[in-house]
């Protein structure tokens, strides 16, 4: 490998990683193959999302830890969902299994989802409160707590790992989560759609948070996720893009704040909220109901600026140029979704030339 290659390669791992088991699965086994691929081909991260009875974290983390070598590998969880010290203790575990190399990052649901399951409802309080026993628990402390969470009369970690803990991570949308994350968290992952203008605004009201909490706004790493089709055929490439925007843009609330994070037109949610298709769901979530395929026609309500501006469509090539956009806007590492690894070896390859150019320039 030449130096150029070399410097190529080093900043892809740092700056880019990959879903496994993108979407609804059926054979979670191939979230294996998935990794040691995306490790392969130079990505430096493996992110796993959390679907009930296909997609459970503290599983599938386990197995990649040791299918893998050094791809770190972030886990998400509803922090509701779980005991304090269950959830501290299935990281704890990851790192010491993986070697320093697991992320936990938590979600926030759609609140009616969480509705549904008859659990607690995922808010700022009660995550914040979650935060600071599971950092408590990792620091050796023995955790005395009666608050919104409930009534813990002795929590400690017995035999805890003894290396790093693992950063925490929280997806956020609008203003006050991002604000939340300044302040409370390690990194924040911006949400699918967010366009590079949105991703300016994410950053800023992130950093200013931190600042503002007294702590240092460089030190919050800030992850954007974003779609990617690179060289697909035009019915996926509208599967992969369209009709997972869909599920995001018809959810009331989620799909507000990623318009407004953008300065786009919020009637065209209106509209799309209104598609028959949509419309009959009487608020479940369309992900829960239908596959990516089965909302393409949906999906042709929204301007196709939406989705150039907010993924990364078209050539392996044009794909790297849109991402390096996103870069320069001020995320520090990107989350490619959508795509399965196997999918990505010409990405990875025009993105290593990108980060090249980008380096020679500076």
């Amino acid at each position: 490998m030449s130096s150029n290659e070399d410097a190529g390669a080093k900043a892809l791992f740092e700056k880019f990683g990959t879903y496994i088991l993108p979407g609804r699965v059926s054979d979670p086994r191939r979230g294996i193959e998935e990794a040691k691929e995306a490790e392969r081909i130079g990505l430096g991260a493996v992110w796993i999302s959390e679907r009930y009875a296909s997609k459970e974290p503290a599983v599938l983390a386990g197995a990649v830890s040791e299918a893998t070598s050094k791809i770190r590998i972030v886990g998400t969880m509803y922090a509701t969902m779980r005991h304090p010290i269950v959830t501290a203790s299935v990281a704890n575990l990851m790192q010491a299994m993986s070697g320093d190399r697991f992320s936990l990052m938590f979600a926030r649901a759609v609140p009616a989802y969480m509705q549904m399951l008859g659990a607690p409802g995922i808010t700022f309080p009660r995550l914040a409160d979650t935060i600071s026993i599971v950092r408590r628990l990792w620091a050796g402390e023995t955790v005395t707590y009666d608050g919104i969470l409930g009534k813990f009369p002795h929590l400690k970690l017995t035999d805890r790992h003894e290396g790093p803990t693992p950063p925490i991570i929280f997806t956020a949308i609008g203003p006050k989560a991002l604000a939340f994350a300044g302040e409370h968290c390690d990194g924040v992952l911006l949400h699918p759609f967010v366009s590079p203008t949105g991703v300016a605004n994410s950053v800023k009201i992130v950093r200013d948070a931190a600042e503002k909490a007294g702590r240092d706004p460089a030190s919050i790493r800030i992850y954007h996720n974003i779609i990617v089709a690179p060289d697909l055929p035009k019915d996926e490439e509208e599967a992969v893009v369209g009709g997972r925007a869909v599920t995001y843009f018809e959810l009331p609330g989620f799909g507000d704040l990623i318009v407004e994070i953008n300065g786009w037109d919020l009637n065209v949610l209106e509209k799309l909220r209104a598609h028959p298709q949509i419309a009959a769901l009487n608020g479940k979530p369309a992900d829960q109901a239908f596959t990516r395929q089965e909302l393409v026609e949906v999906s042709r309500i929204l301007p196709r600026s939406w989705l150039d501006e907010g993924a990364a469509v078209g050539t392996a090539a044009q794909c790297a140029d849109q991402l390096m956009k996103f870069l320069d806007a001020g995320a520090d590492e990107i989350l490619l979704h959508g795509s399965a690894p196997r999918d990505m070896g010409p990405l990875a390859t025009e993105l290593k030339r990108s980060l090249h150019n980008r380096a020679a320039l500076t």
